[in-house]
């Protein structure tokens, strides 16, 4: 009933931009924090950036510097701003997000389906 939808993955040449965006949709109580994933071809899945709902993020080393994510809380929508983009950022990028799916029960993890970004030297 929940879905991630991610959207903005394109072929773009080195040190080009791109903006990833991910929209939350379905039967959501709350949603305590979302987060951008990647995963390259024979490497395994890494943590590329996350925020809170309170709007801490936390990014990995790679992206510091370059990736801004941001968010709207009342829209549950998550947007990862890629600047200065390099070959080894190419990978399948998915959206995650911690949410409650009712009041009283657990958190529960979704996924979004990814967005290919390909990254051309």
């Amino acid at each position: 009933q929940v879905q991630l939808v991610e959207s903005g993955g394109d072929l773009v040449q080195a040190g080009g931009s791109l903006r990833l965006s991910c929209a939350a949709s379905g039967s959501i109580f709350s949603i305590n924090s979302m987060d951008w994933y990647r995963q390259a071809p024979g490497k395994q899945r890494e943590l590329v950036a996350l925020i809170t709902s309170g709007g801490t993020t936390n990014y990995a080393d790679s992206v510091k510097g370059r990736f801004t994510i941001s968010r709207d809380n009342a829209k549950n929508t998550v947007t990862l701003q890629m600047n200065s983009l390099k070959p080894e950022d190419t990978a399948v990028y998915y959206c995650a997000a911690l949410l409650r799916l009712s009041a009283g029960r657990g958190l529960s993890r979704a996924w979004g389906q990814g967005t290919q970004v390909t990254v051309s030297s």
